[in-house]
């Protein structure tokens, strides 16, 4: 047994009245997964709740947590990384975590999950560089633990566990349950992903069970264990307010049983404990739930922002009627104001764009009214927005990479003077011969770049981004596994040779080349040189200068 700011608040929260009056599950939410079991029951849930209402921006995700995330009647954010005490509204420390790697999917930002609110949560920068996109276990303790700040783990797994990584990432205790009815949601809502070689140490490449077994089983465990809080109920309902969809697996916890565990083989029904039959009953509009808040975020003047409002409903009759409406309604509009009932009722659901198109800074506020179809009254839905002045970026100053080894190093840069959404780390690999470029998100002014021993060197630039807008890429650092070279040179000089010759790995333009051999006589000279020129020589050891570079180099060609 023990004592947790998780348990304290949660009493807390059940005999404090609040301002906010959550969602509750609508009635018929659930009843497309009645009368199934095993598999048929996992794609049911999965075709239910992939049918989500996209969050704005991945920018704007610490409004939400605002909501979500903050522990009730205070201002802390409510981390499940670290015991640290952070405060809203300000994000300085935290990341945007999720704590489903988007890794595992190869990192798309254009696919839901990226911003799916029900596996993102705000975590403290240090646990979640340390977590990376290791899955999830228990660490042995009886070999070196990599990282440890009192809630959560990195090390070793148990025997059985890992999947044949030899690095997990251990929750809390008093979240391992949490983490569990994340991860059965995430293997649901996204079973036809296509998962990297790190995410298959958890997941298989199949509609059903999706999970590996060691990873269920333990999963299965944690969520017993540890079982749902009122932490996770009163979030579920915020997160539902904001998508239109639910983690079932937190409103109904057996129903991973029914999926993974001791209840395989048997019918699930929500509504009458195993009937096969679906209930009917009068006209009922399931999805937008009455009063919802569409999130359209900060948008610069002269952009736009879309969002997908979700419909669904059972016996809907006729068309449905949506009508915008309130003070800053010509800032707003959709994408049509009838619905055919045919759309409403068809379990896929149907998707209404709902745009945001400012035409002046400030802002804006207006409401959507969604009546007829047979139901009683009317649905609003809250439309708000936020226009400020196209941003004016700055040029951020890149500055040497610290810690580097063998295997990663850490890229660094100066904290511009602008109000930034994140930044962007341009990595650019030179392995024989070939030149790769890849971009990297980071929250902070620093990232940890791995994998640097499959390179011969390299280099990086940095760029911020706000509403969509990014800076001009930084002054270029490059990186070498014996340290960094010419970092304060305004042209860096980087050589690299090949059989027969040598090449210049430069950015920029030099001029007023000299190549001299060992015993100084000049050998050849070039009026200028930039990136991958050439210079064709007999083998041996040969001195290179560059005016403005910070010293010569010596090269060896073979």
């Amino acid at each position: 047994m023990f004592t947790s700011l998780r348990r304290i608040f949660s009493v807390m929260a059940m005999c404090i009245v609040t301002i906010v009056s959550y969602a509750a599950i609508p009635a018929n939410y659930y009843s497309s997964l009645a009368g199934k079991k095993d598999a048929e029951l996992k794609n049911a849930v999965s075709m239910l709740i992939s049918k989500l209402t996209s969050v704005s921006s991945y920018s704007d995700l610490p409004r939400y947590f605002q909501t979500t995330d903050v522990y009730p009647a205070s201002s802390r954010w409510w981390d499940m990384y670290s015991n640290i005490p952070l405060y809203a509204p300000s994000f300085k420390g935290l990341n945007r975590e999720h704590s489903f790697p988007k890794s595992w999917w190869g990192g798309s930002t254009s696919v839901k999950a990226y911003t799916d609110l029900n596996h993102l949560y705000p975590s403290e920068a240090a646990a979640n560089q340390a977590k990376s996109n290791y899955v999830l276990g228990e660490v042995d303790m009886s070999y070196k633990v990599t990282f440890d700040n009192g809630v959560v783990k990195v090390g070793y797994p148990l025997r059985g566990q890992g999947g044949g990584q030899t690095t997990v990432f251990e929750p809390d205790e008093e979240y391992k349950g949490d983490f569990a009815r994340t991860y059965f949601y995430m293997a649901t809502c996204y079973q036809d992903y296509t998962w990297t070689s790190r995410g298959t140490a958890m997941l298989q490449q199949n509609l059903y069970p999706t999970l590996q077994p060691w990873a269920y089983e333990m999963l299965l465990r944690w969520s017993r264990e540890d079982e749902v809080s009122q932490k996770e109920i009163d979030r579920n309902d915020a997160v539902y307010r904001f998508q239109n969809n639910r983690n079932p697996f937190i409103d109904f916890p057996e129903l991973a049983e029914y999926i993974w565990g001791n209840k395989k083989g048997h019918i699930f029904n929500p509504e009458s404990g195993g009937d096969p039959e679906i209930p009917t009953g009068d006209p009922d509009l399931i999805a937008p739930t009455n009063n919802i808040n569409l999130e359209f975020g900060q948008v610069a003047l002269g952009q736009r922002q879309t969002a997908q409002l979700f419909f669904r409903g059972e016996n809907i009759r006729g068309s449905m009627d949506v009508v915008v409406y309130g003070t800053d309604k010509a800032m707003f509009s959709v994408d049509a104001t009838t619905i055919p009932a045919a759309s409403v009722n068809n379990i896929n659901g149907f998707y209404l764009p709902v745009r945001y198109n400012p035409t002046a800074t400030g802002q804006h506020v207006a409401k959507i009214a969604v009546s007829g179809g047979g139901i009683v009254g009317s649905r609003v839905i809250n439309l708000r927005g936020e226009c400020l002045p196209v941003p004016q970026l700055s040029v951020i100053k890149a500055t040497p990479a610290t810690d580097v080894t063998s295997e990663s190093y850490v890229a660094n840069w100066e904290e511009p003077g602008d109000v930034v959404d994140y930044y962007i780390v341009n990595r650019t690999r030179y392995v024989g011969g070939e030149q790769y470029t890849e971009q990297l998100t980071a929250e902070e002014n620093s990232l940890l770049i791995e994998g640097f021993g499959d390179s011969d060197s390299e280099s990086y630039t940095v760029q911020s981004v706000r509403l969509g807008y990014t800076s001009t890429p930084s002054n270029v650092i490059y990186v070498s596994s014996s340290g960094i070279q010419g970092i304060e040179a305004d042209k860096p000089l980087i050589l690299e040779a090949f059989p027969g010759g040598f090449r210049f790995l430069t950015s920029d333009v030099l001029y007023g080349v000299c190549v001299y051999d060992i015993s100084g006589k000049l050998i050849a000279s070039l009026q200028e040189a930039d990136g991958y020129t050439e210079v064709l020589l007999p083998p041996g050891v040969y001195i290179v200068s560059a005016p403005g570079s910070t010293r010569p180099q010596r090269i060896i060609v073979r």
